[in-house]
Order: C-alpha cells, then sequence, then structure tokens
C-alpha cells in the first residue's frame, strides 16, 4: 500500500522537474558547432537574461555577445559569435526570424548598421553591411 502513495508523489517531481528543465531551454540549445545554424535558430524564442550567464551556459558553443542595435519597437539586430563565426540574429519581440552569417570584418573594412540614402533620399529600412566587400545585407521594417 505504501507504494501507491509514493507514485504519485514521484510522478509530481518528475513533471516538476522536466517542466523546470523546459523552462531553462533558450534558443541557443539547439545549435550545434559544425550544423546549420541559421536553421536551428529560426523561429527560436531567446531568453531575456545576463548576458554573461547565456554565455556561460553556451560555453560548448564559444557563445559571446557583440551587441545589438535597435531597429523599432519590436525588432532587433544582435550580433553573436557562434562556433567562431559571427552571426546577425533579427529579432520580432525575443523571436528569431532572420539569422544571417556575417562575413569577417576589420578596423579597415569594418562592419556596420544604419540606414542608406539613394539620390539624397533616406531608403525606407535598416541596412547591414562590411564596408568596402560590396556586401549589403537587408532587413527591412515591416
Amino acid at each position: 500500500m505504501k507504494t501507491k502513495g509514493s507514485v504519485p508523489i514521484f510522478v509530481l517531481i518528475l513533471v516538476l522537474f522536466c517542466t523546470s528543465t523546459i523552462c531553462a531551454a533558450d534558443g541557443f540549445d539547439s545549435v550545434r558547432c559544425g550544423s546549420d545554424v541559421r536553421k536551428a535558430l529560426l523561429g527560436r524564442k531567446m531568453p531575456n537574461e545576463k548576458i554573461a550567464v547565456l554565455e556561460e551556459r553556451h560555453k560548448d558553443l564559444g557563445l559571446k555577445d557583440l551587441g545589438a542595435s535597435e531597429i523599432s519597437d519590436r525588432l532587433s539586430v544582435i550580433s553573436w559569435r557562434i562556433c567562431g563565426e559571427e552571426y546577425v540574429l533579427l529579432e520580432d519581440q525575443d523571436v528569431v526570424r532572420d539569422v544571417l552569417k556575417f562575413p569577417k570584418h576589420s578596423k579597415e573594412s569594418p562592419g556596420f548598421i544604419g540606414s542608406c540614402q539613394l539620390n539624397g533620399r533616406d531608403v525606407p529600412g535598416t541596412a547591414i553591411g562590411v564596408r568596402r566587400t560590396k556586401m549589403v545585407l537587408k532587413f527591412f521594417q515591416r
């Protein structure tokens, strides 16, 4: 008869443990070095926690925050070093909507984010790229 009382307690403990593990998950949990980082991050919810905690939890990825910019009240661009490469994530209210592997840049060929002009007029949206590579990647506001 004692086992009947132990089973519900065991199930409750198991449920609490599993729920806390799931709640602690973040978008980087699905990333593996050598795999398709873009595919692993698209559509994932990103945590709103201290960067140091996140970087520590994902030491295996060499995760490093490289900075962020707010595009609008909903959109942010966040740069991360993941598995030795730089990736730029477009987040819409903490959900990853796009991921770009960002080319190498330096003091001589700096990376940038900002607005553009064409024939003296502002072009809608935000551009991100590397100067001198002729490569400009655009995230347009929705």
